[in-house]
Order: structure tokens, then sequence, then C-alpha cells
């Protein structure tokens, strides 16, 4: 049987060569995007037709081009996301905000996107959310994950709904669950939350990898072929556990997936 100091050991070198394989590996995707941004830069303008016409084969190849620089992009900027994540050296940032407004912009910038997909995307602001304090691009980035992710599964013809609440969020306490109680029976009035949710018309989730999905790399077996490194959903997951929060899933296969989140109104203190 192994000795504990030698298990404590070799756990704390794999962490360790981890640690160091991460930041290399957060290195290489930092180098990557100076001289990619300049080569979109430079496709970009080739399709604005500034430096001369355009005929229809060289417009299709610079879509192409295009698609697939700002695809690597994305990689690269999840994977830096991620490095930073798994580091521990991301800090929120939390200003007094409306929340409303947040959704709303993610949405406009989402739109072009899913109605070339040929998907209906709505959101209705709810007034009964209070402003609070909140890292609002952090918040943008979750929103983002959740709705590529439905963007990304939900057939052409679908919808997705973008909604948020107030939410009591009932937290138990280990330590002492009779003080707990009274305090939750004196504060039901008052929600302590914001709970948003992203829900789709896709083929839904079967319930054995509803916890999976938020894994680092995970990927569904039958998703194997899409775009993208398993990062979205895990990277949201972090970003809502670092602002005191928690997020699940609830689908079901062919009844599509609902997404939801609770960011507590008042931020965790650091």
């Amino acid at each position: 049987m192994s000795d504990p100091e030698d298990l404590l050991q070799a756990h704390a070198q794999l962490q360790e060569r981890f640690q160091r394989t991460t930041n290399a590996l957060a290195s290489a995707a930092h180098d990557l995007k100076t001289p990619l941004a300049i080569l979109n830069g430079y496709i970009e303008l080739l399709q604005s037709e500034k430096l001369g016409p355009l005929n229809e084969r060289q417009r299709e190849v610079l879509h192409d081009m295009n698609s697939s620089g700002q695809r690597l992009q994305h990689f690269i900027q999840d994977f830096l996301t991620f490095s930073v994540l798994e580091t521990g050296q991301l800090k929120m940032q939390y200003e007094e905000a409306n929340i409303n407004v947040c959704l709303s912009e993610v949405c406009r910038l989402w739109s072009p996107r899913f109605q070339e997909r040929g998907l209906a995307l709505y959101f209705l602001a709810n007034e009964k959310l209070p402003t609070f304090p909140f890292d609002s691009p952090k918040l943008q980035r979750i929103i983002s994950n959740l709705l590529e992710n439905s963007s990304k599964f939900t057939p052409s013809g679908g919808t997705v709904w973008l909604h948020a609440e107030p939410y009591m969020w009932e937290r138990r306490s280990v330590t002492n669950p009779g003080i707990d109680s009274e305090r939750r029976r004196q504060n039901l009035s008052q929600p302590n939350s914001a709970k948003v949710s992203v829900s789709d018309t896709g083929p839904g989730i079967p319930p054995e990898y509803h916890l999976e999905v938020f894994d680092d790399f995970f990927r569904l077996p039958t998703n194997e072929n899409q775009d993208g490194m398993g990062l979205g959903l895990a990277i949201a997951r972090r970003l809502v556990h670092g602002m005191g929060g928690k997020i699940w899933v609830e689908s079901e296969p062919g009844a599509g997936c609902k997404f939801s989140f609770l960011i507590p109104i008042k931020p965790p203190a650091n």
C-alpha cells in the first residue's frame, strides 16, 4: 500500500506539471492572437473591395477564409479564458447595473448570427429585476456561451428564449440548519438572486450527461463532429461559480434544453 506522503507528493507533482502545461499552451495561444488578427484584418480589407473589385469565386473564397479565421480566433479566446480560470487569476469586477440592459445587448449582438441560421431569438425584459452589483462583461460571456451552444445544436426553424427573473435561492447551512431555516422564513419575501435561463427547441441532452456537459473538453458522443473544443459550458460554469452562483441544465432527448444559472444579488465576499 502506498504511503500517504508519497501519494500527496505525486499529486503535487501532477498539479505542477498540469500548471506548466496549461501556462505553456496559454502562452502559445496568446502568441497566435496578433498574427491571426492581422490576417483577419487583411481578409476584411479584401472583402471591402477597397483594393479592387472581386469576382464571385473570390468572394466565396474570402468568405470561407474569414469564417475559418473567426472560428480559430474564438477557439484561441476560449482557451485563454480557460487557462486564466484554471490558474485562478481571473478576478470579478462588480459594478451596480441593470441586468436587462446587459442581456439585451448580448441579444442584439447575437441576433444576426441567429438569423443567418434560420433561428428565432426572443428576450423580454423583466422589470421586476432590481439593479445590483455584477460583473457585466463576464455575465455577457456566460450568456454568449449558452446562446452559442443553443445556436449550434438547434435546427433551422427552431427557437431560443432568453429569460431572467428575481429568485429566492434557499441555501442550506450545514453548520446550523435551525438558524438557517429561520432566516429563510424571514427572507422569503425578498429575492436574493437573479435566475437567467436559455431555452431552445434543439435535440435535448440525455439525463446521464446533465453533469458531464459542464466538464472541461467534454462533448456528447453524438456531437463529436461539431466545431469547438468542449470548453463553452465549462467556462460558463467556472464564471458562474466565480460569482458565487450555480448552473444546471434541464433536458430530455427530443425535448430541447433549458440551461439556467443563479447569481446572488449581493456579491460574495472575496
